[in-house]
């Protein structure tokens, strides 16, 4: 390969602030700026360059004209003992597009790689996710912004998919799919529909580049052959690349378009950093998805090539090991650890990101998640710290101190996750081996005991759908027998209208949602009994038309949010404004602990009530074929919710004897 090379014999030394430096606020005045340890780093005369490569003999910076080319003018870089490069290129500023050669016996210099450091990525739209790096400047006008410090107990969280939010053409947003279409005033999407509905937080699905093309279909690629993927894409974005630069697709100059490169002029940094302000502007804390445990199967991912045994577990043959997604780092090797970190820290500072999801967070090692915790909120002492964690591991993170999605919650009421026959409250039955006490169990915020999880309440991530698997709906759907997962549905619309028995059985989940202790989570789409249905496109999916279980590959209307659809059931989207509206007035259903919640056995094996404080009752039943007869005990009630209609205000007051009729919930207040 024929390449440029200049041998610097003198550079620069450079002066680091290391990310790991712990700097404890107490009150939050502002987002403190931290440096990063390697990358590219502009000065006044030119830039710093530096690269941690300790396998290498020697190590080239490329620096290139433009994203395509394959040659550009390389540098000598000079090393530490300690497994740094570095060097300084003068007269060149912002804009300037990198890479690095290395050689060394586990380096392949025929490559270019980019910077793992990269604070702004260029990357094309081919499976390997070939990529080079851009110097940006850090010139955002924040307006005083800082984190929002929302108690944990006070949030309503929202997990959204940024595209899918305002793509679809019923959003009227502008520029769709992108962090500024996110904000847009006068649409139906994004930020609007947020505010409409009432939550305090979003948790966006990652932001992170990811490598979103995946391998040709049913067509020989290197090593790989792809014959589960016929859209060759990666919506979701679990498969990340560079950890400090944001998904280019998703800003104004994003393409979709096979071959074409996307972020060269490296606008996703500010516009994503102006869809944080105006979040923060209207009172909504933004929580990032965040994958530090793989990395993505296929594309040049630079750790990859600077030494992938130091970086990636391998096995005895001395291949990748995957779990599920991706290639699986080595979450407790130091130098991994410190990349971790520095990454969400970098997203603290410089994004102002008030919090993290952590997918598949069992598979972070206990050292780490602890390191993580204690490092994270050495920046914030508030920031918002959970994870996703498979099969009840959940108690796990709760003794370290972080919280996690509650999938128990979920099960309980709805039913198993893959038997369908295992039914849940919801249809007036119990999966195997659990009563009534799971119901009081996840009402009291699951807490440690026998069938407990967390140590707080907080730690409790309460849903009853996210991304992952079949949406709410379109579980009650079939497992109701209205529907057959594999039905070809024809008519979208009218397929998720919803009957009675379903309209019952979604605002009897929502009421338990929304009065457990916990944080509450919906994923967007759930508060009006959205459907996941393939859509019809010209990739030649065998599906079309089915409920989709797994929509993870689709960048289509099998996801794209369809804002029409709220009309078709505004009773349940109007339902959960009023459940949100509750929450939000009632202190004790954020603040009480386990032991100030009343229990009431009622007169049915699907019958419970709960009063929080002496002053508020909640009657549920889960019977699909009875009504419940329940006494108010002293005097009027105020009642502010029934089967089909919450109103903050009240519906009704009620004294003495009420019913409460089959599969329903209702809630009272009293008058004083």
């Amino acid at each position: 390969m024929r390449y440029n090379t200049i041998i610097r014999k003198k550079a620069i030394p450079l002066f680091f602030i290391i990310a790991s430096l712990i700097i404890n606020f107490g009150c939050i005045k502002s987002a403190p700026k931290i440096g990063l340890s390697y990358g590219a780093f502009l000065r006044p005369d030119g830039i710093d360059f530096r690269l941690y490569s300790p396998s290498s003999d020697s190590v080239n910076l490329v620096i290139f004209s433009n994203p395509e080319d394959s040659i550009g003018t390389e540098f000598s870089m000079e090393p530490r003992s300690n497994g740094d490069w570095f060097t300084f290129i003068d007269s060149i500023g912002a804009g300037s597009i990198y890479g690095y050669r290395l050689f060394g016996n586990k380096n392949d210099s025929n490559i270019v790689i980019a910077d793992p450091y990269s604070k702004a990525a260029i990357t094309q739209n081919k499976w390997r996710h070939i990529a080079k790096s851009l110097v940006i400047e850090s010139d955002f006008n924040w307006e005083g912004d800082t984190w929002k410090t929302i108690n944990p107990r006070n949030l309503v969280i929202y997990e959204a998919h940024l595209r899918d939010m305002t793509v679809h053409p019923s959003s009227k947003t502008k520029s769709k799919g992108t962090y500024l279409g996110f904000i847009e005033n006068n649409q139906n999407g994004g930020l609007e529909h947020l505010k409409s509905l009432g939550i305090n937080a979003v948790q966006f699905l990652p932001l992170w580049d990811f490598a979103n093309f995946e391998i040709p279909y049913k067509k020989q690629a290197d090593i790989f052959y792809n014959d589960w993927n016929p859209y060759e894409r990666n919506h979701w974005g679990y498969m990340p690349t560079f950890f400090f630069a944001p998904e280019s697709y998703y800003s104004t100059e994003g393409s979709n378009v096979p071959g074409e490169w996307n972020g060269i002029k490296g606008k996703a940094v500010n516009e994503l950093k102006e869809l944080v302000k105006t979040l923060h502007q209207n009172n909504i804390a933004v929580i990032m998805d965040v994958v530090v445990n793989h990395v993505s199967n296929y594309d040049y991912h630079p750790l990859k090539y600077i030494d992938r045994d130091l970086y990636f577990k391998m096995d005895e043959n001395g291949n990748y090991i995957s779990q599920c997604c991706g290639n699986l780092l080595k979450t407790d090797e130091p130098v991994v650890r410190d990349y971790i970190i520095e990454s969400l820290i970098y997203w603290m500072t410089e994004y102002h990101i008030d919090g993290f999801r952590f997918d598949q967070a069992h598979l972070i090692s206990n050292e780490t998640a602890k390191i993580i915790l204690e490092r994270l909120r050495n920046i914030n002492p508030r920031v918002y710290i959970y994870g996703e964690a498979w099969d009840n591991k959940g108690a796990k993170f709760s003794e370290m101190g972080w919280g996690s999605f509650n999938a128990h919650f979920r099960d309980v009421l709805r039913g198993d996750l893959w038997d369908y026959s295992k039914k849940g409250f919801l249809f007036g039955s119990y999966r195997p081996n659990e009563n009534k006490d799971e119901l009081v169990n996840i009402i009291s915020g699951t807490n440690l005991g026998p069938k407990g999880i967390y140590k707080v309440p907080e730690h409790a991530i309460n849903f009853l759908e996210v991304h992952d698997d079949y949406c709410f709906s379109d579980y009650l759907r079939f497992s109701s027998g209205r529907n057959k997962p594999e039905d070809i549905i024809t008519d979208k619309l009218k397929h998720i209208e919803l009957s009675g028995e379903i309209l019952r059985m979604n605002t009897l989940g929502a009421t338990v949602l929304f009065t457990s202790l916990g944080i509450p989570l919906i994923h967007q789409g759930q508060e009006w009994g959205h459907t996941q249905v393939i859509a019809d496109t010209d990739y030649p999916d065998e599906n079309i038309g089915r409920m989709d279980r797994n929509p993870y590959n689709k960048d289509n209307k099998t996801n794209w949010v369809d804002w029409n659809e709220i009309k078709q059931n505004q009773v349940l989207f109007d339902y959960y404004k009023g459940l949100i509206k509750i929450r939000k007035k009632y202190s004790q259903l954020r603040n009480s602990s386990a032991s100030q919640i009343e229990f009431l056995d009622l007169d049915n094996e699907f019958g419970l009530g709960y009063i929080y404080d002496n002053s508020l009752a909640i009657y549920l039943n889960g019977d699909p074929n009875n009504s419940i007869s329940i006494k108010l005990l002293g005097g009027k009630w105020l009642q502010l919710s029934n089967s089909t209609k919450v109103d903050v205000n009240g519906i009704r007051v009620a004294e003495g004897y009420v019913n409460i009729p089959p599969t329903s919930g209702a809630i009272f207040v009293k008058e004083i």
